[in-house]
């Protein structure tokens, strides 16, 4: 690796040698092409294999990236319904590489990029696959975060309000230019929050297809990935998110399933897919769902403008496809304006 996320592995063996019980014989580490935020890596040893996760390399805003609270969140899932993969090491910022990372056990199964399934045997097994994700967050939704040591892992308040706070001054913070519909969209957001209800749970923040890895034989969850994003907020959040990602075009570079007959291909629909989520969660229906979408578009626009200005900057875990993301940007908050809209 010649660029800014690749690792000094003449530096980092002896480390993981004295840090991870068992490690040995350093043999390689490659960096996987997916991921935006936090550069992953895939280290092979004598020992056998792993996955290193790390902060990325620059001037970082400020409550990114912070890979210690991935770590902990699936420290403390060990045990529980939502699958997760074994934590094996934690480091501090003064590491052979310069950066902060954690070490988890490497898991074989499969991971589904297109969530239209195309590799999938046919619409049975489609349904299960998405049955399956649907089961998943609903067993997220139930863990009780006190029991797991997670009672202090959010801000205590109203979940929305202060995730609108938080994304917009990142937004503000990686701003690269005007535009319009993030800036009307930031408005109505502001003048449209639903009052606190007291729901709370541990919540993904990035719940999605591919965020999940699926056993190789069978639709079962493996492992929930990628927690970066996570907090104790509100559950309604995560499942608004993975249906605002569904209504977005299909041929484009998030890969939605805007366009797609779900029916004939075995996918739910997202009435029957909410309504399967709060059959297990006991809920008679979710309320306010046009704002929880549009927030989970907001959130998802600053999200990439972040990425873009990485990019820019020279910071990005994946230069290439992240100067993409800007346009991105302005998809998303036209989408999102165009969801308002249609309110009464």
């Amino acid at each position: 690796m010649s660029d800014a996320n690749a690792l000094d592995e003449t530096a980092l063996s002896p480390y993981l040698e004295a840090h991870i019980p068992g490690f040995s014989g350093l043999r390689s580490i490659e960096k996987f092409k997916s991921g935006q935020s936090n550069p992953t890596y895939l280290v092979t040893a004598a020992s056998g294999r792993y996955v290193l996760r790390a902060k990325p390399p620059g001037q970082l805003l400020k409550s990114a990236h912070q890979v210690d609270r991935e770590f902990r969140v699936m420290a403390a899932l060990a045990g529980t319904a939502v699958p997760v993969p074994r934590m094996l090491h934690l480091s501090g910022e003064a590491t052979p590489i310069g950066r902060m990372f954690y070490v988890m056990e490497f898991l074989d199964g499969r991971i589904f990029w297109d969530p239209a399934l195309p590799e999938a045997s046919g619409a049975e097994e489609r349904a299960a696959i998405y049955d399956a994700m649907n089961g998943t967050l609903a067993a997220l939704h139930d863990v009780d975060i006190e029991a797991v040591g997670l009672a202090d892992y959010g801000r205590p308040g109203n979940y929305f309000e202060r995730q609108l706070a938080r994304w917009t001054t990142q937004y503000r913070a990686s701003e690269t230019r005007a535009i319009a519909d993030m800036d009307r969209l930031i408005a109505w957001l502001e003048t449209h929050k639903p009052a606190d209800d007291g729901l709370i749970s541990l919540v993904h923040g990035d719940y999605r297809l591919d965020n999940l890895m699926f056993a190789h034989d069978k639709p079962i969850v493996q492992a929930v990935l990628d927690w970066e994003l996570s907090t104790s907020g509100h559950p309604f959040a995560d499942i608004a998110y993975q249906c605002m990602q569904w209504r977005l075009p299909h041929a484009s570079g998030f890969r939605g399933l805007g366009g797609i007959d779900r029916r004939a291909l075995g996918l739910p629909l997202e009435e029957d897919y909410v309504a399967a989520y709060c059959r297990r969660r006991g809920l008679t229906g979710i309320g306010d769902w046009t704002f929880f979408l549009a927030f989970s578009f907001f959130r998802l626009a600053a999200i990439c403008q972040g990425v873009y200005k990485r990019a820019l900057d020279g910071n990005a875990s994946n230069p290439e496809k992240a100067r993409t993301y800007g346009e991105a940007v302005k998809l998303l908050s036209h989408l999102a304006v165009e969801l308002i809209d249609t309110e009464p």
